[in-house]
């Protein structure tokens, strides 16, 4: 499983939680089995506009809304989102992907958009009829959020946008894009960095004048990524989410909420590598004898499963921490350095482990290489997680 019967009743996880991850592996072994991960651009497309229906039907994306938007529970819960993640990961990771951009690209708009905004958009996401998508990284602003170039200024009854996104995550097939601009330059602080202060956050839809997709980018990874354009883009100002220089805040806390969910996507790739090469180690016979009888296997084995349960206990940890209100920053850090840096070892041995049979296009461990090594870079790379990690403790 996903999650095992013993981690579930760790102490960072209540009842709703446990229900949650049994209903969540149940339904991802009989909708997501055997399913192939197709490889071209529009099959691919094709196919996170299915999941994004499937989830919304089983239910699982109303944990990506709060309560008052038609949610499972009154405020954002990290350990669900969290455990919905990791055992979504270990299915399908395309699944998971699926999941998780419905939450970040929403997640501004259930925690500041105005109530007809919300009306409009989050009773869709929740359904799966919407697919919503992140615009905050551009090509000379990605860890360094402050230094973005998109600028929307106020002309009447309306925003201009002008600049460009990239990497962005669902861009070409979202119905919305969540995007984010500068309505006020940012001042230079002391040692040349620029301050946050400034940026602001709008409701973009494709139909739009003046918005395109410039460049639809192919990943190791197959998933929909883009390159945004705004030229001259006017939107209605109904659109602003929040308030004027309220954007980064608004960035900030969707990214406080999802990122212990990343560190858990990461275990639940990890988990199913563990699983793969577990199995393998006992059908395997080298030498006469079984893989799992050698001692280098089991020594093998037992570093993976340790690095992994420790890769968890934090994870969850962090998102403990943050749904019962204490400071979390640092340990948020420190689960997603661990969890993306200890899952990419994992896999990484589970594919040797299989010898050439792990290196074929496809093979369960292949494609668990290629999706994992997105995560140690996304939504912060681990060479940011530290910097977050070392300020903190100088803090």
């Amino acid at each position: 499983m996903a999650m095992q019967d013993d981690r579930l009743q760790w102490p960072f996880f209540g009842e709703e939680h446990r229900r949650l991850a049994a209903e969540a592996d149940g339904w991802g072994r009989e909708a997501l089995a055997g399913t192939p991960h197709p490889a071209e651009r529009a099959a691919v497309d094709a196919r996170c506009r299915e999941l994004v229906a499937a989830l919304g039907k089983a239910g699982f994306l109303r944990h990506c809304l709060r309560a008052a938007d038609g949610g499972a529970s009154s405020e954002l819960d990290a350990r669900s989102i969290a455990l919905l993640r990791e055992t979504l990961a270990y299915h399908d990771g395309l699944a998971d992907f699926a999941f998780a951009m419905q939450g970040l690209g929403s997640a501004p708009i259930s925690l500041a958009g105005s109530a007809e905004m919300r009306a409009l958009w989050l009773p869709r996401v929740a359904a799966g009829q919407s697919i919503a998508a992140f615009a905050l990284s551009e090509p000379g602003a990605g860890s360094d959020v402050a230094a973005m170039a998109t600028t929307a200024r106020r002309d009447g009854p309306q925003y201009v946008l002008d600049g460009e996104k990239t990497w962005i995550s669902n861009g070409g097939i979202a119905d919305f894009y969540v995007v984010f601009a500068r309505t006020v330059p940012g001042s230079r602080r002391p040692d040349g960095s620029v301050s946050a202060e400034g940026i602001s956050a709008f409701v973009v839809k494709p139909g739009d004048s003046g918005f395109t997709i410039a460049e639809r980018i192919d990943a190791m990874a197959p998933h929909p990524l883009a390159r945004l354009a705004f030229e001259d883009c006017r939107i209605p100002a109904a659109r602003l989410v929040g308030t004027e220089g309220e954007g980064f805040k608004i960035a900030m806390r969707t990214l406080d909420v999802f990122r212990t969910s990343v560190a858990a996507a990461a275990c639940g790739f990890a988990r199913r590598a563990l699983d793969e090469a577990g199995a393998h180690a006992r059908a395997r016979s080298l030498f006469g004898r079984q893989l799992a009888d050698f001692q280098l296997t089991q020594a093998a084995l037992a570093e993976m499963a340790t690095a992994l349960d420790a890769a968890e206990l934090i994870t969850y940890r962090a998102a403990w921490l943050r749904d019962t209100g204490r400071p979390f920053t640092a340990a948020a850090a420190m689960a997603k350095l661990t969890a993306t840096e200890n899952a990419q070892d994992i896999i990484d041995r589970a594919v040797q482990m299989f010898g050439g049979r792990g290196l074929v296009r496809g093979a369960i461990v292949e494609r668990l290489y290629r999706e994992i090594r997105a995560l140690r870079i996304y939504e912060g790379a681990s060479e940011v997680q530290k910097l977050v990690i070392g300020r903190e403790i100088l803090r």
